[in-house]
């Protein structure tokens, strides 16, 4: 029963993120030129709604749908990991036209070829797991 509805909500998302054009090539492509608000917007919002969220779920102790204690633990602060992360990420994200969530969103609208985008991404986090001893963090 929760597989159907983790289903749902995926399903969901990716008919909100296909709607509002958060996964259109256009409207990444407008954002990384500085032309157009549209994905700031979106962003933006996602943002505020985040912080909104993990506040309320520290606040309140809010608990899983298992009955368990949600955890938020504190992320180390330093300026490389999060810049140079920061930096690979925008690029795959400029060179694929997409990031994760829209990506599968892309392959329900029937967009085959990224697939392929989905594969490497797949590649590149299995890499990062073979060598996340050896990287600086």
């Amino acid at each position: 029963m929760k597989s159907f509805i983790y289903l749902l909500i995926g399903v969901g998302f990716g008919i909100i993120m296909y709607k509002s054009e958060a996964a259109s090539w256009f409207r990444i492509y407008e954002m990384f030129q500085f032309k157009a608000f549209h994905m700031y917007g979106i962003i933006g919002s996602a943002l505020g709604l985040g912080i909104i969220m993990v506040q309320f779920i520290k606040r309140y102790r809010i608990k899983s749908f298992y009955g368990e204690q949600i955890v938020i633990k504190p992320k180390d602060k330093s300026v490389s990991r999060y810049l140079i992360g920061g930096i690979i990420f925008g690029l795959g994200w400029a060179l694929a036209g997409a990031c994760p969530g829209p990506m599968f969103t892309l392959v329900g609208a029937g967009y085959i070829p990224i697939l392929i985008v989905i594969a490497s991404a797949l590649v590149g986090t299995f890499v990062y797991g073979l060598l996340q001893s050896k990287l600086p963090h």
